[in-house]
């Protein structure tokens, strides 16, 4: 039993050693993201979740899609080299040089990514990385189904902001679109390689658009090279298994009445 006691007064220092002792820290918070699990949002997951569990096939890549923003920093002062003994040292401050967007692609079925660097990620950009993927990435593939999150310019109508109708038509012909739910961005695998990337490449101050073109090539040469692929688990079935409580109730059915004669 629990013994409950009424203070009228309780000093700091006592509340202070309290949450220590049971490791509690209640001004703490984390933001996240909390999705609405309705019935847009089961089909589009089990679409995705469908596509991923298909047998590969080289006529129709399936390809995850999604970009990034980086900044670029450069240094105020020179860091001091590594020494044996002691760790290199660069100055706290830094200079600001802008920001990068990155495109990145990846092949779920084969070890492939791709990493476009651009200023900016308008629809116009957006359009530009379709007809990369059709025409230069996958040439000879027949249809090409993409995995993409709702950002407003990932859309049809991008390309046709960018191309002349013939030319979007085109290319919109070798892409089939698969989306994921809103605030699922997990279900994107390519999310997977972006925070790889962010942790192999991404993890030190580079200063220029260059610099940054030059570090994620080489880091994309290596990991290609690597054969390294991503092991996807998560099915349709276990998300119904995991996720069932959370499933949509279907809608009970009218119930007809009959007419009498």
């Amino acid at each position: 039993m629990v013994r409950l006691t009424e203070y009228d007064r309780i000093s700091r220092e006592t509340v202070r050693r309290r949450l220590a002792e049971n490791d509690l820290k209640p001004w703490r918070k984390d933001m996240w993201c909390i999705p609405q699990v309705d019935a847009e949002y089961v089909a589009r997951m089990e679409d995705v979740l469908d596509v991923y569990a298909e047998e590969p096939d080289p006529k129709c890549p399936v390809v995850c899609f999604d970009e990034s923003p980086t900044q670029l920093i450069g240094e105020v002062r020179q860091p001091i080299p590594a020494q044996p003994g002691q760790l290199e040292r660069y100055d706290y401050e830094y200079k600001r040089n802008g920001t990068a967007n990155l495109f990145v692609f990846s092949d779920i079925h084969r070890p492939w990514r791709k990493v476009k660097v651009t200023d900016s990620r308008t629809a116009v950009d957006f359009a530009t990385c379709m007809r990369d993927l059709t025409d230069v990435h996958f040439p000879n593939a027949e249809r090409i189904r993409l995995i993409l999150d709702n950002l407003s310019t990932h859309s049809v109508g991008a390309l046709y902001q960018a191309f002349p109708a013939q030319e979007a038509r085109r290319v919109l012909r070798r892409l089939e679109f698969h989306y994921v739910p809103k605030h699922a961005s997990w279900l994107n695998m390519v999310e997977i390689e972006i925070g790889v990337l962010r942790s192999q490449c991404l993890d030190r101050r580079i200063e220029s658009r260059e610099h940054l073109e030059s570090e994620i090539a080489a880091w994309e040469r290596q990991r290609n090279d690597s054969g390294t692929g991503i092991k996807w688990m998560f099915t349709t079935e276990k998300a119904r298994a995991k996720m069932g409580r959370a499933y949509p109730k279907p809608a009970s059915p009218r119930k007809l009445g009959t007419n009498e004669s």
